[in-house]
C-alpha cells in the first residue's frame, strides 16, 4: 500500500459511512431508502431505480412508478421484505409509501444504529493503516528507505488516520443530532 492507497481506502470509508447514513429512515422521505432495493424483474434480481420511476411528491410521501406495471407486485413485496417500518399502498398503478413519525425508541435506535456504523468505519480505518504501517516496515527492512523516513511516514500515516476519525465522529454527532430533531 502507498500513501495515495491509504487516502483512497480512508476516501472510500467515510464515502461508504455517508451512504449509509443517508439511507437511514429520520421520519422524512427520501428516495435514497428504497433506490437499491433489490427487486425480482423478469427472473433476475435488480435494483430498484433500474425497474421504476421513485420520487418525493411531499416531505412524508416516496411514490415509486415502475416502467412495466407487471412488477408492480415484487416491488411491493421487496419494500415490505426490507423492513423499513413502512407500509406500501398499492395504487394500481404505482405505489405511494407514507413515511410514519419517528417515536422517541425508534430515534434511540438509529441513534444506536448509527454509532455501529462509525464504529463499523473507524475499524475500516484501522485496517488500512495497519497495512499501510506493514508496507512502510517492509520497506525498510528491504532498506528502501532509512529508519527517519520510516519514521516520518508512520507519523504521516497517523495523522491521515486521526484525520480521517475525527470526520467519522464529526458526521455521526451530525446525523444524531439530525434524528433526534423532532
Amino acid at each position: 500500500m502507498t500513501q495515495t492507497d491509504l487516502t483512497t481506502q480512508l476516501k472510500k470509508s467515510l464515502e461508504h459511512l455517508q451512504k449509509e447514513f443517508s439511507s437511514l429512515q429520520v421520519g422524512r422521505a427520501s428516495t435514497v431508502l428504497v433506490e437499491d432495493l433489490e427487486v425480482e424483474s423478469y427472473g433476475t434480481m435488480m435494483p430498484l431505480k433500474s425497474v421504476a420511476n421513485i420520487s418525493c411528491p411531499d416531505p412524508k410521501t416516496i411514490k415509486i412508478e415502475p416502467w412495466d406495471k407487471a412488477v408492480l407486485g415484487n416491488i411491493e413485496r421487496a419494500v415490505q421484505e426490507a423492513k423499513l417500518g413502512i407500509n406500501p399502498q398499492n395504487m394500481g398503478e404505482h405505489l405511494f409509501l407514507p413515511i410514519p413519525p419517528m417515536t422517541e425508541d425508534r430515534r434511540k435506535q438509529l441513534v444506536k444504529f448509527v454509532h455501529e456504523l462509525a464504529e463499523k468505519t473507524k475499524i475500516s480505518i484501522r485496517n488500512a493503516r495497519h497495512d499501510e504501517l506493514k508496507t512502510i516496515k517492509a520497506m525498510k527492512e528491504e532498506s528502501e528507505i532509512s529508519e527517519d523516513e520510516q519514521k516520518a511516514m508512520e507519523k504521516d500515516v497517523q495523522g491521515e488516520v486521526d484525520k480521517a476519525n475525527q470526520e467519522v465522529d464529526e458526521r455521526a454527532k451530525v446525523k444524531e443530532k439530525d434524528i433526534l430533531t423532532v
